[in-house]
């Protein structure tokens, strides 16, 4: 009898490696999410150990902000690695080694995106991958709006990296050492502008155009079978339009950025958690999508963490 179990078992598993042989995933398709998992799991286990319970009320979900902001990009670097040829068409045609450009920035996103979830050099980490995310705006966006003739979706990737690049200075501010009656660092200021002004162009956008995707209008119209899409797109409207213009006026702008975080993240799980549940082997359609407004709530809630008001939280 054990001799047939322990053959059944064998049976079992070969059958199962056959299977999985079968049907491969392709690189491209499973390294982007392996990156993902492992930075969220790293991420995760250090916020709720050493983090967590040093926050009260809503303020439990400022630490998180860090995470979400990071883990898109080694997702997003993980792509330049293992989809090099397709992302290098992106690099100026002026710059030589499209390909060598390419591989560094992979290598660099996620060499950023470990620094800032484990707080490892962490402060030189944000401000160089918020300075080269500002590079990417100035030498590849600017022009692309320019050639399009300012083409809503052109606007939409630039203020989108312009946001990215605020998360990262935001974090880079907050880090640096300061007394307790200082003014916010420049880095702090500087990342209000860059989170707030784009949040307030996604919201005008949202009532221009309802049937987009929100948080991050890009050129996707929302599934007809997401509930609500209209009502989301009206709120998230309405929230983006106040709470981003609270923080370039910097009244109430931890509270604002807070709030804006929180809605990117609901979002994040009613709209673009389904999406990509639905189509989960496109990179393009699905995981990106989830990944590009998840870093837009945790730029923002970094922000949050990083501005020091006197409507401090409770």
């Amino acid at each position: 009898m054990h001799m047939l179990n322990a053959s059944f078992q064998f049976f079992t598993h070969a059958h199962f490696a056959v299977a999985l042989a079968a049907f491969p995933i392709p690189a491209e398709v499973f390294w982007p999410y392996f990156t993902g998992v492992v930075l969220l799991l790293i991420g995760l286990m250090k916020i709720i150990k050493d983090e967590l319970p040093q926050k009260r009320g809503i303020e439990k979900i400022l630490p998180f902000g860090r995470l979400f902001f990071a883990m898109p990009m080694g997702v997003f670097g993980t792509e330049h690695l293992v989809d090099a040829s397709d992302i290098a068409q992106l690099v100026p045609s002026w710059m030589p080694a499209h390909l060598f450009w390419t591989y560094l920035v992979g290598v660099a996103l996620i060499a950023a995106a470990l620094s800032i979830i484990l707080k490892k050099y962490a402060q030189l980490a944000a401000t160089l991958l918020g300075s080269m995310l500002l590079l990417f705006v100035v030498s590849i966006h600017i022009p692309n709006i320019v050639a399009e003739h300012g083409a809503r979706s052109f606007w939409a990737i630039g203020l989108r990296d312009t946001a990215f690049s605020g998360g990262a200075f935001a974090l880079a501010g907050s880090l640096s050492k300061r007394a307790p009656s200082d003014d916010s660092p420049s880095l702090v200021t500087l990342g209000r502008f860059f989170v707030g002004i784009p949040a307030v162009v996604f919201g005008v956008e949202h009532f221009l155009h309802p049937t987009f995707v929100p948080g991050v209008p890009l050129n996707r119209v929302t599934p007809t079978w997401i509930p609500g899409r209209l009502f989301w797109a009206y709120l998230a409207g309405a929230v983006l339009i106040v709470c981003g213009a609270y923080i370039v006026a910097n009244k109430k702008g931890r509270l604002a950025a807070t709030y804006l975080g929180t809605m990117i993240l609901l979002l994040v799980l009613f709209i673009y958690l389904p999406i990509l549940l639905a189509e989960p082997s496109s990179i393009a359609n699905g995981l990106n999508y989830f990944v590009d407004t998840l870093a837009f709530s945790g730029a923002a809630l970094v922000l949050a963490d990083a501005i020091r008001a006197p409507d401090r939280l409770s």
